[in-house]
């Protein structure tokens, strides 16, 4: 790759293609020239977004890319997802769009490479001290589903640790969340934390408490549950909120503890954003924090709420650039 040249990268989620193109700024840190946000329901594959992007450049040779997408790799250099509407294969994009390279990252790695590049001014402090020792980091987001990874301070450079955390099992903190448990289990034999906490994962609990109340549900998007429990109009979108950010806080304080985590964690992107001002006054703290005696430990953790909404561009960029030094 030649100094200062211009590459592609993309942030793949199921809802949305987040797509920039970037070039190594001086300081070595990833700049984005030009950036558009694609719904995946409105093109058939990755391939046909980034040639309309690729388009929009007239003039600007792009040789080199980088994809950040959920899902497993396969030796054919296809990968396993379970929210894209449209199979994912990196190698035949590359040859459907000329390009020389075009490699993946885990969408969260991918996050978790761009936490060194988040402002002050764009986070939201939820729990613990502004600063925090040097130690693993936790990266977190339920958006059509839920990623998550571990940054580890390493040298010559931070080792990050790809998860599937998303597809453990959720587990219940009282007798209300036990309830819809149990109902969700009458659907299916492994209940997911993502089929409770991503956007459809709300739509899955508000459906729960509609069921275990006895009324029909009103609501049939994820932003209608939002909308209405923020607007205090409904109350089983509002119960639906609420356990959805109880739940939130139990699954990070867990998390933290499983991975060791000592530097703090990242709630990225998804729908949290949307959520900065119910959050801080939910249960997430509360039950973040109630972990028996390891509370006085999860006290001295800092849990920020990222706001940069081309965070996972920028964090595909910046992995993109670390793996061509080292080549």
């Amino acid at each position: 790759m030649n100094a200062g040249e211009a590459f592609l990268a993309a942030d793949v989620g199921g809802t949305h293609v987040r797509v920039g193109l970037v070039q190594p700024g001086a300081d070595g840190h990833p700049e984005v020239l030009q950036y558009q946000k694609y719904a995946c329901a409105q093109h058939a594959g990755l391939a046909e977004i980034l040639g309309d992007f690729l388009r929009s450049l007239p003039g600007v040779p792009v040789r080199r890319g980088v994809i950040a997408s959920a899902g497993y790799p396969l030796a054919d250099g296809s990968v396993i997802t379970a929210n894209l509407p449209w199979p994912l294969a990196p190698r035949r994009i590359a040859e459907q769009l000329g390009l020389a390279e075009l490699r993946l990252v885990n969408d969260f790695e991918a996050v978790a490479h761009a936490a060194a590049h988040v402002d002050a001014s764009e986070v939201l402090q939820l729990t613990g001290p502004e600063q925090a020792p040097t130690g693993p980091v936790l990266i977190l987001g339920p958006g059509t589903g839920l990623g998550a990874a571990v940054w580890i301070p390493a040298h010559p450079r931070p080792v990050v640790l790809p998860t599937e955390a998303g597809q453990a099992a959720l587990a219940a903190g009282n007798e209300e969340e036990l309830a819809l448990l149990g109902h969700m289990l009458k659907q299916r034999s492994h209940v997911s934390i993502e089929h409770a906490l991503s956007g459809p994962g709300l739509l899955n609990l508000y459906q729960a408490h509609c069921a275990i109340a006895g009324y029909p549900p009103r609501f049939t998007a994820p932003g209608e549950v939002t909308a209405a429990a923020l607007a205090d109009t409904d109350v089983l979108a509002l119960r639906a909120l609420r356990s959805f950010c109880a739940l939130l806080g139990s699954v990070v304080g867990d998390m933290a503890l499983l991975y060791g985590i000592q530097g703090g964690v990242y709630l990225a992107g998804g729908i949290l954003p949307q959520l900065k001002q119910f959050l801080p006054h939910s249960d997430f703290v509360h039950r973040f924090l109630n972990k028996g005696p390891m509370r006085q430990a999860l006290e001295g953790v800092p849990v920020k709420l990222v706001e940069h909404g081309q965070l996972g561009v920028i964090g595909a960029a910046s992995w993109y650039l670390d793996q061509v030094a080292s080549d």
